[in-house]
Formats: structure tokens, sequence, C-alpha cells
């Protein structure tokens, strides 16, 4: 389970969101905020606390849906919301890595088409953001899953207490917000070390 990836979701940053960051191995930043999409000084400067952060830790980070941002950035890569349908990403060959996400079979083609690497399955477990009936659960996601080519993350709901229903499935990575945010993680479970 080492070769799992992880990947964090951050809007912000703090020094308890750093400490536990740097409390897992094999962890990448995806860097939620657009500085140009409201133009608010805190948006533009928790942007580039978030990079700075991962430069002086080493810490693999994504922007998101700007290209031309992660390039400016030497960011590792960039990562593609579901909503997001531009195939312009086609001609950019292997000097990024492309990661996207998909809610369903229709949007899997679309980040194939964008030339993603991997691509996260979303909602897994229950979040706030969708109902009940809209997640998938170990199962559903399996068999939406099954004969996908792209390496395969799951997104959405992750706690402490599901994260071992993970290994019921063929994920790669693991994509989360709330274990982060929620507390210190003082003995990570072994998923996250």
């Amino acid at each position: 389970m080492n070769t799992i990836k992880k990947f964090v979701f951050l809007d912000t940053i703090n020094q308890l969101i750093s400490e536990n960051i740097l409390k897992i191995k094999n962890i990448s930043v995806i860097n939620l905020i657009n500085p140009y999409e409201k133009n608010k000084q805190t948006n533009i400067n928790n942007f580039f606390k978030i990079i700075q952060f991962c430069k002086n830790n080493n810490v693999p980070f994504f922007i998101t849906d700007n290209y031309k941002l992660a390039v400016k950035t030497k960011a590792n890569g960039i990562y593609l919301n579901s909503f997001n349908k531009t195939n312009s990403y086609k001609s950019f060959g292997n000097e990024i890595d492309i990661i996207g996400v998909a809610h369903n079979q229709l949007e899997y083609y679309f980040k194939i088409r964008q030339n993603c690497k991997l691509i996260f399955l979303s909602p897994i477990f229950f979040t706030k953001k969708y109902s009940t009936n809209k997640t998938l659960g170990t199962l559903r996601f399996n068999l939406i899953s099954k004969n996908w080519k792209a390496k395969l993350g799951c997104l959405g709901g992750l706690t402490l207490q599901n994260l071992k229903k993970t290994k019921l499935t063929k994920v790669n990575a693991l994509g989360f917000r709330s274990l982060i945010y929620a507390e210190d993680i003082k003995k990570p479970v072994y998923f996250l070390r």
C-alpha cells in the first residue's frame, strides 16, 4: 500500500494543516485557489502561501485548471475539474502531469481525451456536497471504474473511519480534504504513513 499516492485539496494553509501534511509520506497538494477568479488579495496571498509551503518542504503541487499558471509557478502538474471540458490539454504531452476528476463514465471519457494520467472518481463516500443517493460506495465505485485504463483515485468523504474501505477498490491514489482540516494527525493510520 506504500505505492498509493495521496493528494490533499487546499484553499488555505495554516500551522496545523502544514504539520499534518508533513506527517504524510508520498503526498501532493492540489491548490484549489484561482487567484484570477475574484482577484481578492486574500485569494492571491493564500495561493502563493500554499505554493511557497510546497516549495520550501519539497512537496509536489498541482494547479487547478490553469496550464499557463502551472508552468509559471513550476508546478508538478495540473488538476482538471469535472466541468472542465476543453481539449487543449491534449497537446502538452509529458511536459507536465495532468490529473482530473470524474463523477461518471461520460466525464471519464472527457478526462481521457484531456490526457489525464490519473482520474479521481467521486464521491466514494458521503460528503456535505452530495446527498446519500449520489455517493458511490465501494461496490458502485468498482463497477463504474472496472474497465478504466487510466490510474484510478478515489475522492470524496474520506475519513479515518472509512479509510480502510478503500482497500476494497483498485485505487492508486487517495484524494482528501477533511483529514487534514479536521484534527491533528497524531498517529496517522498506516494508509497515510
